[in-house]
């Protein structure tokens, strides 16, 4: 692996040590097991915790079998079953402790968008409550064999099978047609009871309209030799993040999906934005549900996009246009409002959007998560310097035009000082100057420079001194200097008067000494008017003789978040405000004489290591 490589993943690896939890939102899922045997289907992930745990520790829980069939692109050959499903490389199972009709399985979690069979002793239906986190749909669907699948159709009013699977005539039709006995049989479903030649029992079309799609039910179907599958329901939720849904850790700023309408007819979405439900125990109860904002359209007079919130229980909707016609699929911006998210760095926020359509068939649930941004790390940017103030003089004149000498004796010329102008005004061409900040969370400092690579233990540091950094590695190290600030071997940091947060007001002070070889502007060392020594080049002059000491006093003011969707979004990695500098020059005798300069600043964060190492 080369240094550069290894350098990435050693930040990679900081950077993900600031994600959230992947158990950050908390949905509950209920299932009615009935006595014998049930085919489940889970649409929550709740392999946090052992079966054993889940089931096992329960005394009140009738469930003693749980099947897993871990092999969903194998076609299914073992219809009808006798008494169980058979052992074999395709099953995993999990035997209640104590259990004696069958082998200790090797079933150990449950996984999400999976299928179950499993089996109760009890002699009445059993409400099983399973809490996890809410997975959008996904099956790998296999089209030589039967699938054992189960569909995301709202719970409380389940569709029949002839209302869901309408939107999908192709698959519709093969089913209709196997279950009327011109192929392989279609739909499998479990009725309950022992297994045997009639569980599972095949559900012929004619009971289509009157069989309801449960949801958390699962069915053995055959999507047919040559028919290409991937139906759930009238609409697709594509592209997100990743397959945990969306998850904005401490500071990404955005993120987006995609919807698509997969009916021949228009077809209405609506999200609804609902908050966590509480953490078992042992894990972290999320602050509460993250403040999202969906990205408007782009206001063409300050090209910026509106911010638009989603409340908890509020919900918004689009509406698509027929499949493969223009407007069926729409991507849409999502966001969180980070300027909202008070409390400490890494506080969770986490929720569920709940996508359902305007014909009643799908409920399909993406979670949602963010942490309360940290603004502790390397901050780099610049200011540009916009307005001035100068020291210029107007002179006294007479009637006649002419100057009138000073009554003062041969100051300013010998002529008399009318006027002084020390007010602001704007530069003729801004000018930059480079800030490097370093805030740790509590405390921030300006810097002249650091240095940002593998240390001598192999992690990534943000440094004051490159003896920090390991010497085989500086070939992917980097080095960030300012030259508008004076440099000086222990690489003096400046305190800022607090930490780096939106709205804060920062002042430091950067003194520059009149004697000062290198750094001063005053001093020419190889000139016999600026080199600060008398005329034998053997005394040094005092402050104010040919140098002057400077001392610049610079305040940052953070501006708070702006109302647009990218300023909401994008506190914690980027800031910007007013930039103010007030520059005293001391002369002899301790005359001294100030100078102000004015403009904007921005930083952006290119580093949250929030430590900064000042020794090697």
């Amino acid at each position: 692996m080369n240094v550069t490589a290894k350098f990435k993943i050693v930040l990679l690896l900081a950077l993900l040590a600031l994600t959230p939890s992947a158990w950050a939102q908390w949905l509950t899922q209920s299932i009615a097991i009935k006595p014998g045997w049930t085919a489940v289907y889970l649409h929550v992930d709740a392999s946090d915790r052992l079966l054993d745990q889940l089931v096992g520790s329960d005394p009140a829980n009738p469930i003693v079998e749980i099947w897993y069939w871990q092999t969903p692109s194998t076609p299914a050959q073992i219809l009808p079953f006798q008494t169980k499903p058979a052992t074999s490389p395709e099953w995993a199972s999990w035997v209640r402790a104590g259990y004696t009709n069958s082998p200790a399985g090797t079933l150990n979690q449950l996984m999400p968008n999976a299928a179950y069979l499993v089996h109760s002793t009890g002699t009445t239906t059993f409400t099983w409550t399973l809490k996890g986190k809410p997975v959008p749909p996904s099956y790998a669907w296999t089209s030589s064999g039967l699938n054992f699948v189960g569909f995301p159709t709202p719970a409380a009013t389940p569709p029949s099978f002839a209302a869901f699977l309408a939107p999908a005539p192709a698959l519709a039709g093969w089913l209709q047609s196997s279950a009327s006995g011109q192929h392989a049989p279609g739909i499998y479903r479990y009725p309950g009871g022992g297994l045997g030649t009639n569980n599972p029992s095949i559900l012929p079309s004619f009971l289509w309209s009157s069989t309801p799609v449960t949801r958390g039910q699962a069915f053995w179907m055959d999507a047919g030799p040559a028919y290409n599958n991937n139906y759930f329901g009238p609409f697709q939720v594509t592209g997100l993040s990743s397959s945990s849904g969306l998850a904005f850790g401490d500071s990404a700023s955005q993120s987006s999906f995609t919807l698509k309408n997969v009916t021949s007819s228009n077809l209405t979405v609506s999200a609804r934005l609902l908050a966590s439900e509480s953490a078992p125990a042992g894990q972290v109860n999320p602050v509460g549900a993250p403040p999202v904002l969906l990205r408007g359209t782009l206001v063409a007079t300050n090209l910026t996009y509106p911010a638009n919130p989603l409340a908890v229980n509020g919900s918004t909707s689009w509406t698509l246009a027929p499949q493969g016609q223009p407007g069926s699929q729409l991507t849409v911006v999502i966001g969180v409002d980070r300027s909202v998210m008070a409390g400490a760095p890494g506080g969770l926020y986490a929720g569920t959007l709940q996508f359902t359509d305007s014909l009643g068939l799908s409920e399909v649930n993406v979670p949602i998560s963010a942490q309360a941004s940290s603004y502790a790390g390397l901050w780099v940017g610049s200011a540009s310097i916009t307005s001035a103030s100068n020291f210029i003089k107007d002179y006294a004149r007479d009637t006649n035009g002419n100057l009138i000498i000073s009554s003062n004796g041969p100051s300013s010329l010998g002529y008399a000082v009318s006027n002084i102008h020390t007010n602001p005004g704007a530069v003729a061409s801004a000018f930059p100057l480079r800030l490097i900040v370093h805030n740790d969370g509590t405390k921030a400092v300006l810097l002249q420079r650091v240095f940002w690579g593998l240390g001598v233990n192999s992690n990534a540091v943000v440094a004051t001194s490159q003896a920090a950094l390991d010497p085989a590695h500086l070939g992917a190290a980097r080095r960030i200097s300012s030259v508008d600030f004076p440099w000086s071997q222990s690489n003096t940091a400046w305190p800022l008067s607090g930490p780096l947060a939106p709205g804060a007001s920062l002042s430091t002070e950067v003194d520059l000494a009149y004697d000062d070889q290198p750094t001063n502007p005053f001093l020419h060392t190889y000139h016999p008017d600026h080199d600060n020594l008398d005329a034998t080049f053997s005394q040094e002059l005092p402050q104010g003789a040919e140098s002057y000491g400077v001392t610049r006093q610079i305040t940052l003011t953070v501006s708070p978040p702006g109302n647009d969707f990218t300023s909401k979004t994008t506190v914690g990695q980027a800031f910007s405000g007013a930039y103010q500098e007030s520059v005293t020059l001391k002369g002899l005798g301790g005359s001294t004489r100030q100078f102000s300069a004015s403009g904007a600043f921005g930083l952006k964060r290119i580093s949250p290591i929030a430590t900064l190492t000042t020794q090697p």
